[in-house]
């Protein structure tokens, strides 16, 4: 984190931005802007990477999506002078049938409904675990198939509109959320140039800084968009700055042997799941 020089990472991304536009032939780029620092951050360095006229932000709410996050991804696109379009994705999810697996909780104040949810999300003792491993009961399994149907409906509308005009499809992953699995598998892992994959979060909170991403969305806590309410942290049982300075000093080759350092490293073995895309007769014996 001290060697971390932003004017120097925001040149070294922007050449990367281009450069890799231009070497694919894109005519520019899609983005996903969920009313988060990654995707703020994002969308401030392909202003910076292209002209304003090629970027188009998509804001991409279903019938979940909580309305300050929708605000909050209209005010960086204003902020950023970027024109952008939202598009309901209610309508595929309730054709799927995504919606009968939790019909909606009609004229209950938004409060009521994040309690409930979080209380539900505790009553599992690592919930977070259970997610990456594919476990739990019922009722478990029903959440973990209805949040992740959202993140792939959203990933076939970007490339849906990216493909009609010739863009690519541009990620906000980081490099802490990739370690530990905080991402779907052909969800928003499934895009064409990831620019912020090599950044910790610490990191991509250091160069939002000093690309003036609002200080609203600086503060804002990050969240997983598991359950409402929770927040990245406290599914991981760490902070961010914990985390990264575990996941430094493993990629230095520094060995640690913390409660929290051993926390990280159960999360980061469970990750590598999401790396396996998928299994042919000639993997049974490396798989089991």
């Amino acid at each position: 984190m001290t060697n971390f020089n932003p004017p120097v990472e925001l040149e070294r991304i922007v050449n990367f931005i281009k450069n890799t536009i231009r070497e694919y032939n894109f005519k520019g780029a899609v983005i996903g802007v969920s009313g988060g620092i990654d995707s703020a951050v994002v969308l401030a360095l392909l202003v910076r990477a292209l002209e304003l006229g090629k970027v188009r932000a998509l804001i991409l709410p279903e019938r979940d999506s909580s309305k300050n996050s929708i605000e909050d991804a209209k005010a960086v696109c204003k902020y950023f002078k970027v024109n952008y379009e939202i598009i309901s994705i209610t309508g595929v999810l309730r054709a799927m049938g995504v919606y009968r697996l939790f019909p909606p909780a009609l004229f209950i104040p938004e409060k009521i409904k994040i309690d409930y949810a979080k209380r539900r999300w505790q009553r599992y003792p690592d919930p977070y675990v259970m997610d990456l491993k594919n476990e739990g009961d019922k009722l478990f399994l029903k959440g973990i198939a209805y949040y992740r149907a959202k993140h792939r409906a959203r990933m076939c509308k970007l490339y849906f509109e990216a493909e009609k005009l010739g863009y690519c499809v541009v990620g906000t992953t980081n490099k802490t959320e990739l370690a530990l699995g905080l991402y779907v598998k052909w969800g928003d892992d499934s895009v064409d140039i990831e620019p912020i994959k090599h950044l910790y979060k610490t990191q991509v909170y250091e160069l939002a800084k000093y690309l003036r991403v609002p200080e609203k969305i600086i503060q804002k806590p990050p969240t997983p968009d598991l359950v409402p309410g929770v927040t990245d942290e406290e599914a991981f049982g760490l902070t961010y700055p914990e985390i990264d300075e575990i996941l430094m000093k493993l990629d230095s080759g520094e060995e640690i042997n913390t409660e929290k350092a051993r926390r990280v490293k159960e999360l980061m073995k469970l990750a590598k799941y999401r790396e396996l895309k998928s299994f042919g007769i000639e993997d049974e014996q490396t798989t089991r």
